[in-house]
């Protein structure tokens, strides 16, 4: 064995001495194995650096065989270095850089690297190409550049530097592209930035730039890209930004700018894309726009741009991108813009344009998308609008009439059509066998008639379909409508639609089905148990007949089912109560009889569920047992005496607690009750009551907007909310607590009622025993659990930005306001709250969320488009286990966050979450887009996250 020792070690000695002299020979190869000793190499990028025994015995370096390693033609220099993509990480010294004196091109780009950039680095004064992209170097970015003399691409896109930017990159005499973009740079752009001598293409997007920008940039005269928006800077645009005669692209978009845009951009008859969008630009668009003769693409949108579009746009035939919207221009469309002849997308909604649209638009063949939305437009839609294979086609919210054009019947591109609130009418000429790809369809709010097409049922892509409140349609439900396999809503309330329900033969996506107000009659069919993804049902006033069929109770996804104001008869199905999705049931104003079954489910409804139905009894209605003849019934005259005797002692006693109750607290005015559907009969006194028992009370809630844990004295648990208001403000307040009321969603915190006085309100809500995500968030979870919890968020958002109306932000997304009943299951509470403190400043619910011209406020819009930032942001706090995402999250590359939730996670190489959890990261990094409007709808968030394509708008 001693022997074996001996020759082990004597082999290894001799090993390391060949290498010791292979590497000494070779300083290249030994400064390479140094700096891979410093890396982080999971995914073993780097295996094949390795120096084989034996020596170098044709006097080269090893290394030039190595991946990513590239010599001259002699294999006796390294002259490039790309360990891009590799998925290395960890920090570097630098130390082994000052090796590779003739080292032209270093590329690091696509992996992890972290710390402060190395300063060795800079010793490499042959280097041309420098490429540290896509990685997490932080701190300041150090001195010592301007010694790279023959720098000609500095690429450090996408890390977290931070500081000044650095001036003395304006040395670099032949540098033709610099990017620093996706950083954390701050502080004015140097003017020294516009002494560049060769520069091509320059990028300083997505920092956090301040000041005003430097007019000494419009000296850049080679340069052809400019990027310097996503910042916040101060003042207008330079007009000397004007003098850039090579510029192609200029790109300062969600930059803070304001003032008018500088009529001297039209100085740049080179430019194709013009892009100054997300900015607070004021005054007129410059007609001398059309001197830009190659201009291709120009989004001026989400500005407080006024006046008309300039009828000199006439003249940019290379016009394909076409943005306006968010602005507060005016006046008609030039009929010069349907005459364009490379036009591919106008987008003017959210103005104040009139008219009618040009009746050439779409005849070059070209047209791809419309958006004229939310205007007031006239008129019919152009005849040929569909002519070059339209495929988004948005006109809701104007004054359009007549009927729909013969072409749309047609339009086999069409993806997507949106007229909704218009004054259309005629027959719905649509032939959805001539539209393969539609996937979105809305005519409600017009004056259609002829009933739905009935081919409806060919549209093998419709996801969503929306004709109510068209009046006067009438028809009946085509046969087959439930059988499309992608149909996830479909909304023909309000239409004068009579018949039966079709069969749900084949219902396998169909989620909400909304019927209310029509004239259909017959029983619900049985197959509805085939609508397993069925989470609202809306028959409410109309003429349907029969049981309430059981097989609605076994769908495990309702949660909405109004029957009220139709003939139903029979009981309520008992298997109602084992449901764990059911937030509302309403069956009140029918025929039903017996009694109401007594799970806590239908004790929560109210009476308001079940009124109106004269043989309905059991709680919370009247009891079912037989009444007694009191007062009719000499047997039973001395019975009635003891009971008044009883009730009058109850009254004092009752009176005597409220006396003293008052005393203790100071009456602040009569006391109110409102009560919603789901929650029990009982009033202001007994919340009152609540608070006066130790027992009963963990304590009243001290201040304004606390919340407390309350047992009521019919034994129900909730939790209570105090808010104060001034005795001016309070019938606002409760108006708009009543419309938070009805909004009613299983990943919502049910709001069960309040009672007030001139003063003060105390706001019921369901006691959810479990706590809330800030106190859980730590805690570590499979991944079927936090994807259940994601889903169940994304839900209960999207049930307040799109199915209430008008939206309802939540404007205070946070984890501690996201709660978890007894299956675990998350509700959001808090939402809304925040603008009863609008309330005290006069605005009404009305106008807080709509504007005098019936749109949204453009504030709410902004809290709608931060409801999906904090969304975003709670995703990732949930996939990282972190209860602060912040710089934590924000600071790091997509590919590193991605490894670091999958150990989280505790997922293999090969687990097939692995590409669930990328789906997640990837809709949470698209909710935190700068950009609010590259945020994706919660509508179409959801869509992505539940695996379907996204369809926006």
């Amino acid at each position: 064995m001693e022997i074996f020792h001996c020759l082990y070690f004597g082999v290894l000695l001799a090993f390391t001495c060949i290498v010791a002299v292979v590497l000494a020979d070779d300083p290249y190869s030994e400064a390479l194995l140094s700096l891979k000793s410093e890396l982080i190499d999971d995914a073993n990028s780097l295996d094949d650096w390795l120096v084989p025994p034996g020596g170098n015995t044709k006097e080269k370096v090893q290394a030039c065989s190595w991946s990513g390693v590239k010599c001259d033609k002699n294999s006796t220099v390294v002259v490039a270095l790309d360990l891009s993509m590799k998925n290395l990480g960890g920090e570097l010294t630098g130390k082994q850089f000052g090796v590779f004196t003739e080292l032209v091109d270093l590329n690091l780009s696509y992996n992890s690297f972290s710390g402060q950039l190395p300063v060795g680095i800079f010793n490499l004064t042959n280097l041309k190409s420098f490429d540290i992209s896509r990685n997490n170097f932080s701190g300041q970015f150090p001195g010592g550049i301007s010694s790279l003399r023959n720098l000609v691409v500095l690429d450090a896109f996408s890390n977290s530097f931070s500081g000044p930017l650095p001036v003395e990159v304006s040395q670099l005499q032949y540098l033709k592209v610099f990017n620093l973009a996706g950083s954390y740079f701050d502080g004015p752009i140097p003017s020294d930035y516009g002494s560049f001598k060769s520069l091509e293409f320059i990028h300083l997007a997505g920092n956090s730039l301040s000041g005003n920008i430097p007019p000494e940039l419009g000296q850049l005269k080679t340069v052809t890209h400019m990027e310097i928006g996503y910042n916040s800077y101060e003042g207008s645009i330079p007009w000397q930004m004007g003098n850039m005669s090579e510029l192609q692209y200029l790109d300062i978009a969600g930059a803070n700018l304001s003032g008018p845009i500088p009529k001297q951009l039209s100085n740049l008859t080179k430019l194709e894309s013009l892009f100054l969008f997300r900015n607070q630009l004021t005054g007129l668009v410059p007609w001398e726009f059309r001197q830009i003769v190659p201009l291709a693409s120009l989004d001026l949108s989400d500005n407080q741009l006024s006046g008309p579009i300039p009828e000199s746009f006439a003249e940019l035939k290379n016009l394909k991108l076409l943005s306006l919207m968010y602005n507060e221009m005016n006046g008609t469309v030039p009929p010069g813009i349907g005459q364009l002849p490379s036009l591919e997308t106008l987008l003017i909604w959210n103005n104040f344009f009139s008219g009618s649209l040009p009746n050439d638009l779409g005849k070059n063949l070209k047209l791809k998308w419309v958006d004229v939305s939310t205007n007031n437009f006239i008129g019919s839609i152009p005849p040929d609008i569909c002519a070059g294979g339209l495929v988004k086609l948005i006109l809701f919210s104007n004054n359009f009439t007549g009927s729909l054009s013969p072409s749309i019947s047609n339009c086999s591109s069409l993806v997507r059509l949106r007229i909704e609130d218009n004054s259309f009418s005629g027959e719905i000429p649509l032939k959805f066998s001539h539209l393969p790809d539609i996937t979105y369809v809305d005519l409600s709010r017009n004056k259609f008639t002829g009933g739905i097409p009935t081919d409806i049922s060919q549209a093998s892509r419709l996801q969503y379909f929306n004709i109510s409140n068209n009046p006067r349609l009438g028809g009946m439900i085509p046969a087959k409508t439930w059988s499309l396999q992608l149909l996830q809503n479909f909304s023909a309330s309000a239409c004068n639609i009579s018949g039966n329900l079709p069969p749900f033969h084949s219902c396998k996506s169909v989620s909400v089905i909304e019927l209310r107000m029509n004239n259909l009659s017959g029983s619900v069919p049985g197959d509805v148990s085939n609508c397993q993804a069925l989470g609202k049902m809306d028959l409410a006033d109309n003429k349907f007949s029969g049981h309430i069929p059981e097989d609605l109770a076994s769908l495990p996804a309702l949660s909405v089912l109004d029957l009220s104001h139709d003939n139903f008869s029979g009981p309520i199905p008992a298997k109602f109560g084992a449901s764990s999705s059911l937030v509302l049931l309403n069956v009140s104003f029918n025929d039903i009889s017996g009694s109401i079954p007594s799970s806590n489910v239908f004790k929560l409804m109210g009476t308001s569920a079940y009124q109106g139905n004269p043989k309905l009894c059991g709680a919370p209605l009247e009891p079912c047992s037989a009444s007694i003849k009191i007062f009719g019934s000499k047997g039973t005259r001395k019975l009635m005496w003891i009971l008044l005797l009883c009730a009058g002692v109850v009254v004092l006693i009752v009176a005597s607690a409220f006396g003293i109750f008052y005393i203790r607290r100071g009456s602040k005015g009569h006391w109110k009750m409102v009560s919603f559907s789901g929650l029990p009969r009982f009033t202001a006194s007994d919340v009152l009551r609540s608070f006066s028992s130790t027992e009963s009370m963990e304590a009243v809630p001290p201040e304004s907007n606390s919340v407390c844990k309350a047992v009521l004295p019919t034994g129900i648990t909730v939790s209570v909310k105090k808010i104060e208001l001034e005795a001016k403000t309070m019938k606002k307040a409760t108006e708009f607590m009543t419309r938070l009321g009805v909004a009613r969603h299983k990943n919502l915190i049910r709001l069960l009622g309040f009672c007030y006085n001139k003063q003060l309100a105390y706001v019921l809500y369901d006691y959810q025993p479990n706590g809330n995500l800030a106190e859980k968030i730590t805690l570590k979870r499979d991944w079927v659990a936090k994807y259940k919890l994601v889903i169940g968020i994304a839900r209960g958002l999207c049930f307040l930005h799109h199915d209430c109306y008008p939206a309802i932000p939540h404007g205070d997304l946070k984890l501690s306001n996201i709660l978890f009943d007894e299956n675990m299951e998350p509700h959001l509470a808090d939402f809304g709250f925040k603008y009863l403190v609008e309330m005290t400043k006069g605005s009404s619910p009305a106008t807080i969320f709509m504007g005098e011209t019936g749109e949204l406020n453009s504030s709410i819009k902004e809290e709608l488009y931060m409801d999906i930032y904090r969304f975003g942001e709670i995703i990732l706090q949930i996939l990282t286990n972190l209860a602060t995402a912040g710089g934590t999250i924000h600071s790091k590359p997509k590919e590193v966050l991605l490894r670091e939730i999958y150990s989280e996670n505790q997922t293999g190489s090969t687990d097939s979450t692995q590409e669930e959890i990328k789906l997640v990261l990837e809709v949470a990094l698209l909710c935190i887009k700068s950009r609010p409007s590259d945020r994706p709808s919660m509508e179409d968030a959801l869509k992505l996250l539940s695996g379907m394509k996204s369809q926006r708008k």
